[in-house]
């Protein structure tokens, strides 16, 4: 069973998370009972929730988006379906069928899409379907909110007389209005409506000429409104109709509230699923908000938190546009307690409040903003120390109300906990306060919980140094700047830097020199140590990432090498078959011209065939001896060694040719044309002899005609002897 301290929950600020998360609510009741939501209890319900939650975030990424789940409150309807002979209004019924329909497409929803939402389909499963309700209350009431006609035959009938005895009220003052106006009795306004009743505007000074039933006059009391007498009939007959209709409609209402009674568990069933429905939503949407994931849940005692973030301080400064750090850290069997030290204002209390905060919201069903290698473990209780606990109202002090709460820590802690203590020991005398804190962390040890504290206690850092499933851990501090860099670093104990930092802060050096004098030298030394370690794992750090990357590069260039040798090698053995190929034909080649010659000296046509016959025997017996997976292959490699070389042979001689085409290409110089040199048109056949040079031109002589044309046009044939 897991149980929750309520301290923990206000030291971690859930409430905080709870307001955010309720915010993305879309009904009243689901905004409540998000606010209301604390861990689950036993580890079935943490996973069921999770499941819920993350199906639900996974719907916003695909195209099956879950439908609209909003409702309206039908508590007060609930309420008075269990009061007997009690009714409920119409736009109750409205409500009603509502939810009921809302809850019976969900249901059909997850019924087709049950394989994208398992879990939320198997709770849906439980819900029961039905379409009675809302038959019943669509048969009885409208799409404009009224009771239907049909209702009943009694209602059908009063609305049948109500209707014909409206138009006779019309008709009859329609009548009245046109006598009355033709008499001059009647105002230019002529008629007006007084309490749903049409009257007649008649002149104050015949209101005594008009019958009728007086219903009031103007302010001026130059106008009297009457109803005509005619209608009057007809109007309280209306009224009693009116009045039936009423009491029918009261009637028909508490029959069907009669009908609906018996569902009323099934409606309180449909609005709670519904309410369920809205909180694993708003649980959605702020997992979206925050880039929350489900990490792995095992069952081991291990805790690894990888990139964490407090969701509160990263949607603060994300308003404020300033950088969350993240936090990675990790509990486990040999290293399941962590001693964090450094410098105040480093992020000590945030990495605590981390963990201890995403904790509680995976417990509570919540996503958390983790790296997806992360894993987590549940625990069965939470313990917390975390800020100022100076108690007013019961008149303790902050170091009485930190041993109530250690003795509480005491009883409660087990195998199953987990512990987060912020600047354990303080507020007592630093050696004696240290000597208790470390007796009671000897004890957790012993018990074998999971925790994390804080603290500037030496003995501490050395306990934790120490003992075998303790570690030491310190906030970084970039001892140029005296920043902090707000990154945690497992393994080794962290300075205070208490002078160095008060130096920064403008303290003069001699105070502070006088200040180191009235501490003992070891302690001054012990910490100067713990500095000087802390820049010494930085560096190593800095070389550890450099030879890191340095090793990358020589793996990927050895696998570069490799696969360019491979590569080589392959072109060897295909340009080895390709030669042995070639060598083959080559002596084939020969063996051929020899028969050849003979045949020809000799013309012994026997003898040729019986060679040659032979030579193709042997060849076949060779291709015998080889399988069809080689004769495959080294068809393949023949191929594709051919295709390169002829590749290469393609590429060589498209150089070729272009340096050809290129010396073509070379305009060669013109020579000067004389006088009786023999010439043509460039791209012309006929050739003519030059009789006459004129600056550019020339008189060129074909024998039956003579020409003028450009000198530039002219080729070179023959020059003049």
């Amino acid at each position: 069973m897991i149980t929750i301290h309520e301290k923990t929950l206000q030291d971690l600020e859930y409430a905080k998370v709870l307001q955010l998360v309720s915010n993305n609510c879309i009904t009243t009741l689901g905004k409540t009972q998000t606010n209301q939501l604390l861990p689950y209890k036993t580890k079935e319900e943490v996973l069921h929730a999770l499941n819920l939650t993350n199906e639900f975030v996974s719907s916003f990424y695909n195209d099956n988006r879950i439908p609209n789940h909003g409702f309206d409150n039908i508590n007060k309807e609930l309420m008075l379906l269990e009061i007997e002979n009690s009714y409920l209004e119409i736009s109750s019924f409205k409500k009603i069928s509502s939810i009921t329909l809302t809850v019976n497409e969900l249901l059909k929803f997850f019924k087709k899409f049950n394989t994208y939402y398992p879990t939320l389909a198997n709770t849906a499963s439980k819900i029961e379907f039905t379409n009675v309700v809302i038959t019943e209350i669509q048969t009885i009431i409208d799409k404009f909110d009224q009771v239907k006609d049909n209702a009943s035959a009694l209602l059908l009938s009063l609305r049948q007389s109500i209707n014909g005895l409206k138009g006779k009220i019309n008709s009859s003052f329609i009548t009245a209005l046109t006598n009355y106006n033709n008499l001059d009795y009647l105002d230019d306004i002529r008629e007006s409506v007084i309490d749903n009743h049409r009257v007649l505007a008649v002149k104050a000074m015949y209101r005594r000429k008009v019958k009728g039933s007086i219903m009031g006059g103007s302010k001026t009391g130059s106008i009297v409104y009457i109803e005509p007498e005619a209608t009057l009939q007809y109007t309280r007959e209306l009224n009693n109709l009116e009045y039936e209709e009423q009491e029918e409609v009261v009637r028909i209402l508490k029959a069907l509230t009669n009908f609906i009674r018996p569902h009323i568990e099934l409606l309180n069933n449909y609005q709670q699923f519904l309410t369920q429905l809205d909180c694993v939503f708003a649980k959605a949407k702020f997992a979206q908000s925050i880039n929350g994931i489900l990490p792995e849940i095992t069952n081991k005692r291990h805790f690894y938190i990888r990139d964490a973030y407090h969701p509160l301080l990263y949607l603060s400064n994300r308003e404020l546009k300033k950088t969350t750090h993240p936090q990675s850290i990790e509990l486990k069997q040999n290293s399941r307690i962590i001693v964090i030290s450094g410098p105040n204002a480093g992020g000590k209390s945030i990495t605590l409040k981390t963990v201890g905060l995403l904790q509680l919201m995976l417990q509570s069903g919540m996503l958390i903003p983790v790296h997806e290698r992360s894993t987590v473990c549940l625990f069965d209780r939470i313990l917390s120390d975390i800020g100022d606990n100076q108690s007013i109202e019961n008149h303790l002090s902050t170091y009485s109300y930190r041993l109530k709460q250690m003795n509480y820590f005491l009883k409660k802690c087990n195998a199953n906990t987990l512990f987060l203590i912020d600047e354990f020991g303080t507020g007592s005398d630093p050696e004696l306060g240290g000597a208790l804190a470390e007796t009671f962390l000897e004890v957790f040890y012993d018990r074998e919980a999971f925790g994390i504290i804080t603290t500037h206690y030496s003995n501490l850092k050395m306990l934790a140094n120490e003992l075998p499933q303790m570690l030491n851990a310190n906030m970084m501090f970039n001892e140029k700047t005296l920043e902090p860099m707000y990154k945690l670093a497992i393994g080794q104990a962290g300075s205070s830097f208490t002078f160095e930092v008060a130096q920064k802060n403008g303290i003069p050096y001699n105070l502070i020199n006088k200040a180191k004098k009235k501490i003992e030298r070891s302690k001054v030394r012990f910490d100067a140590t713990i500095a000087k370690l802390q820049k010494e794992r930085s560096k190593l750090e800095k070389t550890e990432r450099s030879l890191k990357v340095n090793e990358q590069k020589k793996i990927a260039e050895a696998d570069k090498l490799e696969g360019i040798n491979e590569r080589i090698q392959k072109k060897l053995e295909s340009y080895q078959q390709l030669y042995d190929s070639n060598q083959r034909l080559i002596y084939l080649g020969q063996k051929i011209n020899t028969l050849a010659e003979n045949y020809f000296q000799n013309k012994r046509k026997k003898e040729l065939i019986a060679e040659f016959f032979k030579i193709v025997t042997v060849e076949n017996a060779k291709r015998k001896n080889l399988n069809p997976k080689e004769k495959k292959k080294e068809a393949v490699i023949t191929k594709q060694t051919q295709n390169e070389v002829n590749q290469k042979i393609a590429v060589i001689r498209k150089k070729k040719k272009a340096e050809k085409q290129k010396t073509i290409d070379t305009p060669k110089p013109k020579p000067t044309l004389k006088i009786g040199d023999r010439v043509r048109l460039e791209n012309g056949k006929a050739i003519g002899s030059i009789d006459k040079l004129e600056k550019n031109k020339a008189v060129v002589n074909y024998g039956i005609f003579t020409t003028n044309v450009s000198i530039d046009s002219l080729e070179l044939v023959e020059a003049k002897k």
